[in-house]
């Protein structure tokens, strides 16, 4: 059987045709990507804490994937007029499901949102706006068909188990955010960093737990972009062991 990766979803906008409501959904990159590796995803919208355990019996490996900031209160961070997206709901269950997925070791792969929900879950901080925080750095936050496509350059620390993933120490990502990771949580190292010094990467210091957390979006640059794919591929090949 493939393996069952489980991938976290975002609240959006949905037109139902007689009117718009809200909803969970999930971009359809994620699937293909999932699908593409030879694992089966599934989708999931938050529930309650005390579900999770059930949940994650279910599941090989576990994607926390993009989306909406970090509520600045779970990380003792200071509200900015730029912080959008905010779902309380969501934020408890990824932050509940880090910590849960750590205790077990499960395989996770963690995108944009989800490097710094995995960040927060360990006690770190956020930069709640880099070009308020830090404005000589670079424009990260390049969206519409830019997302598409490699914005800058990442340096990765060469002997990570990022680069041993990916096959290289550098390479060119697109980048779409405007929040990044600060003070690092217990147990995460920062395994790769763009020019400015923005942090891109993280990794645990349990190495027999197989955790990557990138900032950004390999999903979009596809199955054809072959370091995405090998981050996908890692993913599902720890999920079958």
């Amino acid at each position: 059987m493939p393996a069952i990766i489980g991938i976290t979803m975002g609240l959006r906008r949905i037109d139902t045709g007689e009117g718009e409501t809200s909803g969970y959904a999930i971009r359809p990159t994620y699937l293909r990507m999932v699908e593409a590796v030879g694992a089966g995803p599934v989708l999931l919208p938050p529930v309650a804490g005390e579900a999770i355990p059930a949940l994650l019996d279910r599941l090989d490996a576990l994607i926390l994937s993009g989306g909406g900031d970090v509520a600045p209160d779970r990380y003792r961070g200071t509200p900015h007029p730029t912080v959008y997206g905010v779902d309380s709901a969501r934020d408890e269950f990824e932050i509940a499901l880090a910590r849960a997925a750590a205790d077990r070791r499960l395989p996770t792969l963690c995108i944009c949102r989800g490097i710094q929900v995995m960040n927060v879950a360990f006690g770190g901080t956020l930069i709640e706006d880099i070009p308020y925080r830090a404005p000589g750095a670079l424009n990260h936050n390049v969206d519409g068909d830019g997302a598409y496509h490699p914005q800058h350059p990442v340096t990765i620390s060469p002997g990570s188990s990022t680069a041993g993933v990916l096959g290289v120490t550098g390479l060119e990502v697109n980048s779409i955010h405007h929040q990044a990771v600060d003070l690092l949580g217990a147990g995460l190292i920062a395994t790769a960093h763009a020019p400015d010094g923005i942090v891109e990467a993280l990794e645990p210091t349990d190495l027999a737990w197989p955790m990557w957390a990138v900032q950004w979006h390999p999903e979009y640059l596809g199955p054809s972009d072959e370091p995405s794919l090998r981050l996908f591929a890692a993913l599902a090949t720890a999920a079958g062991e």
